[in-house]
């Protein structure tokens, strides 16, 4: 049977292992003062890899926390997906060298297609592209601006140039705790043909029950989970049900 693999998510702002409220970074929930600690927690209790967001980068649009990104990835010996603020080629390498073993474009992508295409041929699966949608158009800059094109418009050129994975996030419901929304997903996995991480929303089993199947039936891999492991609504046990073997 196929595995939803479940991963963690750490977002760094200010030095802090934060939540965003929707993406607002007026909205904001500190959670821990050393995200170093907490990325050998998730690990220590069997996360099969990390999702690492540089939110100070995101908003610079260059990478910000880089030292203590490369401290996360040297404390765990899990894969780490590092993403927020890379917008230049020399970005993904400096990601790269530091050892992570997914870096994560976005606005780039949206403002530069011919770059994400020429990206995608050279970093193949050390990449991923990140389609995070609001008002159901592709988000850019943080989340604090969209493009005009629809986001399954936009999923489907993306592969089409060589994306070799996506990271679907729903921003309206990111640290809302209100479950995923199925329906837009479910139109994303019928779009496109490569690998899926949806994220945003995620509250308990429950939404991880409901995600399985699709993991079975479609190019879902696996589900991002941020505020329910810190506010405590989704338990750390949960990898040992749906993630896979390591």
């Amino acid at each position: 049977m196929k595995q939803l693999e479940v991963i963690p998510a750490i977002d760094l702002r200010g030095g802090y292992a934060v939540r965003l409220l929707q993406g607002d970074y007026a909205r904001e929930t500190r959670y821990d003062t050393d995200p170093v600690a907490v990325a050998q927690q998730w690990a220590h209790h069997g996360a099969p890899r990390l999702h690492v967001v540089d939110l100070d980068g995101a908003r610079a649009g260059e990478p910000v926390q880089l030292p203590l990104i490369e401290r996360i990835i040297r404390a765990v010996e899990i894969p780490v997906q590092v993403g927020g603020g890379i917008r230049t080629e020399a970005h993904i390498r400096q990601l790269l060298n530091a050892g992570a073993a997914r870096v994560i474009i976005g606005t780039i992508a949206v403002e530069n297609p011919d770059f994400a295409e020429q990206i995608f041929r050279t970093y193949g699966e050390r990449v991923a592209l990140a389609l995070d949608v609001k008002a159901g158009k592709a988000a850019t800059h943080g989340w604090q601006a969209t493009a005009g094109v629809p986001y399954l418009e936009f999923a489907q050129a993306m592969v089409a140039r060589g994306a070799p994975r996506l990271i679907f996030t729903q921003t309206e419901l990111d640290g809302t705790l209100q479950g995923v929304a199925l329906g837009p997903l479910r139109a994303l996995l019928n779009a496109v043909n490569v690998p899926v991480i949806v994220s945003g929303g995620v509250r308990d089993d429950r939404d991880l029950a409901a995600l399985h199947p699709l993991a079975q039936t479609s190019c879902l891999e696996g589900v991002i989970v941020g505020k329910a492991l810190y506010e405590g609504t989704l338990s750390p046990r949960v990898w040992t049900s749906y993630s896979p073997t390591q």
